[in-house]
């Protein structure tokens, strides 16, 4: 089963901007389909190995981190070609 799942980190430190690039770039070295913006980052894959990466880029950043935050939305199916029309 295909998924789309819209991540956003939030670190509670000054240095959060490291914190966040080094997410975005483990959760692009993971092989599955990317799209980032200003908010959030989605990523697009099966759900058992995608659930599986994303639970351990997770884990990496709570142990590299003193205090952070992330937030995730996960959809059934993907939805990485979707085109607002209005």
């Amino acid at each position: 089963m295909k998924i789309s799942v819209e991540l956003t980190l939030l670190p509670l430190n000054d240095n959060y901007k490291i914190a966040i690039k080094n997410f975005i770039i483990k959760l692009r070295s993971l092989g599955f389909k990317v799209m980032e913006n200003p908010m959030s980052t989605q990523v697009y894959g099966e759900y058992d190995a995608l659930m599986s990466a994303l639970q351990k880029a997770v884990k990496e950043s709570f142990e590299n981190e003193l205090s952070v935050v992330v937030n995730m939305k996960i959809i059934k199916g993907d939805r990485s070609a979707y085109v607002p029309n209005f």
